[in-house]
């Protein structure tokens, strides 16, 4: 069974060149994206073994997302369904001061109807990790519970559980956020969670070390990492807490870069250990994924051992 199982909804993307605005565009690229398949896809990447559950509609749509995950070495259990539909969402990136923007279109994607007894969650309960993310509960009732009842069984099973606030304002209030939430994450072993999602979903306002033990007192995490862009990360443990640095990298896509930093973390997190290590290779992933188009981190363990060495100049 695989090291790391995640679940949760993957979308298509389309996305105008560069400069093109989505109503004049003639001609959008393809691309295949969601937290918990861009998470799987880093760590599988590294060199982790990782499974990605979800709920497709049986549509060429759906065959092309199992298609392009399987081929980052990313095992794909998946519920097929008839009804429903394939969400997507339209990237138009922007440079300052327009900024890039983002519009979804996923209202009745078959995952929204998902339930445990429809999943693999045997694949769970056999894995070293379970990871998901808040946008999972935000889509429907039904993922609401859904999230529940598998980050609880996986943690009676003895899986560790890990899970990224990943707030997204399209999808939910502060305020629904915040009731869901606080719900599951007693269910948490390791959480994730960015400084502004933490004030603006739970109103934590203090350093990022002080939000960091505030949540592991509050919700008996083992492990609470907090990052902050272009400040870095923290990680709190009851050993104390150990702050990352972020690596400068030039910025062609930010999207997914959330997601690359929890796949690097858990990549080694599981092969090695340690925290120290653990939020390096997550800090150099994250760069390497600004430096690429799409939502996934399609990188190397070559790569990020150069990004962490500081040797980032061209192979001759």
């Amino acid at each position: 069974m695989s090291e790391l199982v995640t679940f949760g909804e993957t979308m298509l993307r389309y996305t105008p060149p560069p400069g093109e605005r989505l109503e004049t565009a003639d001609d959008l690229s393809v691309d295949v994206g969601g937290a918990e398949s861009n998470v799987a896809v880093a760590a599988s990447r590294l060199g982790g073994d990782t499974a990605w559950l979800s709920k497709l509609v049986d549509t060429p749509l759906g065959r092309r997302i199992e298609r392009t995950l399987g081929a980052q070495g990313v095992t794909t259990d998946i519920v097929w369904s008839d009804e429903g539909r394939q969400g997507v969402y339209y990237f138009e990136p922007g440079g300052e001061p327009r900024g890039s923007d983002v519009y979804y279109d996923r209202t009745d994607a078959a995952i929204t109807t998902a339930t445990p007894a429809e999943l693999a969650t045997r694949r769970i309960d056999a894995a070293n990790c379970f990871y998901t993310s808040g946008i999972t509960p935000a889509l429907s009732e039904t993922l609401a519970d859904t999230t529940a009842t598998l980050l609880g069984n996986a943690q009676a099973a003895g899986t560790t559980t890990v899970f990224d606030v990943n707030y997204r304002s399209k999808l939910w209030s502060p305020e629904v956020a915040r009731e869901t939430l606080s719900g599951l994450l007693p269910s948490v072993d390791v959480l994730f969670v960015a400084a502004r999602d933490a004030e603006t979903v739970f109103g934590r306002t203090a350093a990022p070390q002080a939000v960091g033990q505030e949540f592991k007192e509050t919700y008996g995490h083992d492990i609470v990492v907090v990052t902050h862009g272009e400040h870095g990360a923290v990680a709190v443990t009851e050993a104390g807490a150990v702050e990352q640095p972020a690596f400068d990298a030039e910025t062609i896509d930010p999207v997914g870069t959330g997601d690359a930093f929890v796949g690097g973390f858990l990549a080694q997190y599981l092969a090695e250990g340690s925290i120290e290590g653990a939020l390096e290779y997550g800090a150099a992933t994250a760069a390497l994924k600004r430096t690429l188009d799409g939502d996934m981190a399609l990188v190397s363990p070559a790569e990020v051992a150069a990004v962490i060495g500081g040797d980032n100049g061209l192979t001759r």
